[in-house]
Order: C-alpha cells, then structure tokens, then sequence
C-alpha cells in the first residue's frame, strides 16, 4: 500500500471511531415538546412535584433497602422526577441534590421556590401593575396558573403575579391554570 492510501485509510478509520463514541456516549438531546414518558405513571419527565410530607428520607437507590443519603424537612418543597421505578421517584432540588423518594411523600401540588430576593407579587400580569407583596429568596409559595411569562402564586395570605424566570419549580415553556 502506499502511502496516500494509508492516510485515507486511517482517517476513514478515525472518523468511523470518532462516530461511533459520538453516538455511544452522547446523551440524547430532546427538541423542545419532546419528552420522555415514565414507565410507571405515563406522565412526563422530568416534571415537578411537592414535598406533601414534612420530613422525608432520600435513599440512594429504589428500595428500602437501600441506605438513607439525607432526609428533606420541608413540606410543600418543590421537586423535580427525574425518573421512576415501580412505587420510588428518582427527585432532585433546586441545588441538582436527590435520591430516591417513596411516591407516597410526593404531592401534585404545583410549588416554586423564589429565587430572587423580595421578589414583588403583582396585582395583574404585568411588571406596572400595582405591588401586593414581596416575597423573600427562598420562600416556597403555591402556584395557582402559569401563563407564558408569569405565575399566580399564593404566599403567607397574600396572592399576586411574578416573573417566571425569577421561580424554580416550572418550567419557561410550562402554561397551566
């Protein structure tokens, strides 16, 4: 063989092992709509959840039997499933830290977490409308609608619009009501 065929040859092969990690190793983009289904509860993931429980463990696999890493004290906490696994949801906070909770210690009910501080409540959807509260970093408030760009929240008897990018506990996309 000569030379110039030895070098096509070779990047030829460099390019085939060069696809083959790309497609081994590359975690699967989903387009924006695309989502997985959970194979338990056909509902998609990730989404979130809420602690319903005040204390819950987080174990570091789907059983019983496997060791407790930390236990989350928070009820209403928001919570996103990142898997499932017969009656256990794989869940993670605001921080990216879980494990493995027992669905029982898991409720539907939409919470944020307020990522901003003295985040200000607004009467209507709109950043002129009047103020009715403002809600400190890290409080967790109920979240009644979502529309494109703001959530009602209800917080400590007071109700009122903020900012979805200022919220962890939905997503920009996510609409509801």
């Amino acid at each position: 063989m000569n030379k110039s065929k030895l070098r096509r040859l070779g990047a030829g092969l460099l390019g085939a092992c060069a696809l083959i990690l790309t497609t081994s190793f590359a975690t699967p983009v989903l387009a924006a709509g695309d989502e997985e289904i959970g194979k338990v509860t056909k509902r998609p993931i990730p989404r979130f959840v809420s602690m319903k429980a005040s204390e819950g463990n987080v174990r570091r696999g789907p059983s019983l039997t496997h060791r407790i890493d930390w236990v989350f004290k928070r009820r209403d906490m928001p919570l996103r499933i990142t898997a499932e696994h017969g009656h256990w949801r794989r869940v993670e906070d605001r921080d990216g830290m879980g494990g493995w909770v027992h669905y029982s210690l898991l409720s539907g009910t939409r919470t944020v977490l307020i990522e901003k501080d003295m985040l200000t409540l607004h009467a209507r959807p709109d950043a002129t409308a009047p103020v009715m509260a403002a809600l400190e970093m890290g409080v967790v408030a109920r979240v009644a609608e979502c529309g494109g760009e703001w959530c009602l929240l209800r917080s400590g008897g007071f109700k009122g619009w903020a900012p979805k990018a200022r919220l962890w506990g939905v997503r920009p996309q996510e609409v509801f009501d």
